[in-house]
């Protein structure tokens, strides 16, 4: 069978190998079980490309990227190259990748499985079953606006400086990604912004509002000031189904929605581009967690967000539903029989390894199959 999946593996640094192993290990249980293939093709990000090649991504990766149907990347960055210039650190090859991408809008579930409830930092009632989307703006805001900088004052006195800016378009389009994601969930958007201090955030409640009125009538929309959404998510977090925000606000809250599930180990990304013509949006998707530098090659990271993410690369550029069901469903069980890495190690449960992790992962598969 001719392989119908063009997928580009970048696992990068410190942990990234060994949890992509194991992502590599689900995608050979697919070929053989599923009557799907992939042709999958590897290359370097982060640190471990500018050991190799001189610079945090290469000319010759981004171009495989735009060729691929979908990028899974590991994770980047370490100490070992903290001193290298800031253009030159692992960290730049990601935002490469999403600027050249053109990778728009970034998707952060939080999910927290009925095992790992006790897990979480909030009361287990407050977190079980919670199941939201955080859609953040991955592009514009103030991460991306000029003029930025840091001068020197007439008084010798520095300044440093920022832009935070947004065009209708930049507005719509994120949203409207929103609105389809409700849609296909619960049916209710949350927009956030602070229009009561800033003139973007006016910006963006009017276009989402206009939005909403003229395209999308059957969606829930509510709107709410990123101060007092921080302290929802944390106060009643399962009022949420999909929160559309923009770059800045999107980074801190998702971080905060990240910890009700109790580990970092456990969360996957998806940042999508545009439709084109026939519906295909470039796309990576990457485990929310960091390399993991203190724990890389010692088979004590968890490769389960790193799976999950790839469960979303089936959902959102295969179209692949019942796949990405079953192996959601796989971690959830794998989680009910007490299996844990030692980030979501609990009282009572059992310690595993990556690997092991994964091979058991493999033998739920094998049993719903």
């Amino acid at each position: 069978m001719s392989a119908n999946k063009q997928l580009l593996v970048l696992p990068g640094d410190g942990i990234g190998p060994e949890v992509m192993g194991e992502v590599e290990r689900v995608i050979d249980w697919l070929d053989k079980k599923r009557r799907v293939t992939f042709a999958v093709e590897k290359a370097l990000v982060g640190g471990a490309a500018y050991d190799a090649e001189g610079a945090p991504v290469s000319d010759t990766t981004v171009t495989k990227a735009l060729g691929a149907d979908a990028v899974l990347l590991g994770a980047v960055g370490g100490p070992k190259w903290e001193s290298l210039p800031f253009a030159l650190r692992p960290e730049r090859g990601l935002l490469r990748l999403r600027k050249d991408l053109e990778l728009f809008a970034n998707l952060r579930p939080a999910t927290v499985f009925d095992a790992l409830a006790d897990a979480s930092s909030l009361k287990p009632e407050l977190v079980r079953g919670l199941d939201i989307m955080i859609l953040r703006e991955l592009t514009g805001g103030v991460y991306f606006g000029t003029p930025r900088g840091i001068e020197t004052l007439p008084n010798g006195e520095k300044r440093g400086f920022n832009t935070q800016s947004y065009t209708t378009s930049e507005i719509e389009r994120v949203a409207r990604v929103g609105f389809e994601l409700a849609r296909k969930r619960r049916n209710a958007l949350c927009s956030v912004e602070k229009a009561n201090v800033m003139e973007s955030g006016v910006l963006w409640r009017e276009v989402v509002t206009e939005l909403g009125r003229t395209d999308y009538p059957d969606v829930e929309l509510s709107h709410m000031y990123a101060d007092n959404c921080a302290m929802q998510l944390v106060r009643a977090p399962k009022q949420f189904d999909v929160i559309v925000t923009d770059n800045l606000f999107g980074d801190i809250l998702s971080d905060c929605a990240a910890m009700l599930t109790g580990s970092l180990g456990m969360l996957p990304s998806a940042s999508l581009g545009a439709a084109d013509s026939s519906g295909r949006r470039k796309a990576m998707y990457e485990p929310v967690h960091g390399s993991a530098p203190d724990i890389a090659g010692r088979g004590l990271a968890n490769p389960l967000a790193t799976i999950l993410s790839f469960a979303m690369m089936l959902r959102y550029s295969f179209d692949m539903e019942e796949d990405a069901v079953l192996i959601e469903q796989a971690v959830e069980r794998l989680l009910g029989k007490g299996m844990r890495t030692p980030d979501i190690r609990l009282p009572g449960t059992a310690t595993v390894s990556t690997t092991e992790m994964g091979k058991a992962l493999i033998g739920e598969l094998e049993a719903a199959a």
